[in-house]
């Protein structure tokens, strides 16, 4: 086989192209420090890298899940916090009444004022919100349980179109509103409390038709101890599902710690791996320069002048 002038030069300069290349795709990647830049670089890597992705923006949102999460639990644990107080003080109110001995019907009358405004003040923690959303009254977020001092009643029906019961609450309010968490995993984070609220309402409307003789006020003791035991069984509800959301934000915090170190070692470089391979390549690129030189000698061309 002849072996011409061209042929030497023509693989030379595609050595040297091949070299610039190597040398480029180095600096390329210790510019962005991934290993990869484009799909045809390495499919199977930049495939695992989509995969390692979207399980870390997954557990993006379940930890932005968990977040509504615990603001539904804290702003119901502070109104029923705030429930428990009302009771507290209307329980001190009452016990005051029932004395037949010292109270008079005008200190009944001011106890009266001083309940129907704490019968008010349980009614705004009734109708609390979480965003525009009122966490009280089950799956229906976008009604108040109390309007204009009444509490939505419900419009059930039978065959025939009657309402089945116009005393009751509606069937929604009861029903509990989850949020997922993780796979396969949601959260309860409402308080189906629309009952108790009603029974407490109803018993401050009882405590406010008392007759100026207190007769009466004895026996709502009675109630208004059930209803604060219910209020602190609630509470007590609420700790033990934030005590998971927070079991399961520490599982997430794994969950996402995991997958960014694997998507981290799948794509990305070790820079001193890199600088090194791109010194050596520069100690490469130089010898075939050198050798091109000696390659490439001068021909006749050159001396017609």
């Amino acid at each position: 086989m002849r072996i011409t002038q061209s042929m030497l030069s023509n693989n030379m300069l595609r050595n040297v192209m091949s070299s610039y290349s190597k040398m480029g795709k180095l600096q390329e990647q210790l510019s962005s420090g991934k290993k990869v830049n484009r799909p045809s670089d390495d499919p199977v890597t930049v495939m695992k890298s989509l995969g390692y992705g979207m399980t870390v923006d997954k557990v993006a949102q379940y930890q932005k899940n968990l977040g509504e999460v615990n603001n539904w639990l804290d702003s119901s644990d502070d109104a029923l916090d705030g429930v428990g107080k009302v009771i507290h003080r209307a329980r001190e109110l009452v016990t005051n009444a029932a004395n037949t001995g010292t109270m008079t019907p005008e200190d009944r009358e001011k106890i009266k004022i001083e309940l129907e405004q704490m019968r008010n003040q349980l009614q705004d923690l009734a109708n609390t919100k979480v965003g525009d959303k009122y966490i009280f009254t089950g799956t229906m977020t976008d009604k108040p349980l109390y309007d204009n001092g009444y509490p939505q009643l419900s419009t059930d029906k039978d065959a025939d179109g009657n309402l089945i019961d116009p005393t009751m609450l509606p069937t929604g309010f009861k029903k509990d509103v989850t949020i997922e968490v993780f796979d396969g995993v949601s959260l309860k984070v409402n308080t189906t409390a629309a009952e108790t609220f009603k029974g407490i309402d109803d018993l401050f409307e009882d405590l406010e038709a008392i007759g100026d003789d207190g007769a009466g006020f004895s026996e709502a003791l009675t109630k208004i101890d059930t209803f604060m035991n219910d209020v602190l069984t609630q509470r007590a509800d609420i700790g033990a599902r934030s005590n998971r959301a927070e079991l399961m934000n520490n599982r997430l915090e794994m969950q996402e710690g995991a997958a960014k170190k694997q998507r981290s070692e799948n794509e990305d470089i070790d820079y001193e791996k890199v600088i090194t391979d791109m010194i050596t390549q520069e100690s490469i690129h130089r010898a075939a320069l050198s050798v091109g030189a000696r390659i490439i000698q001068p021909s006749l061309v050159d001396f017609l002048r």
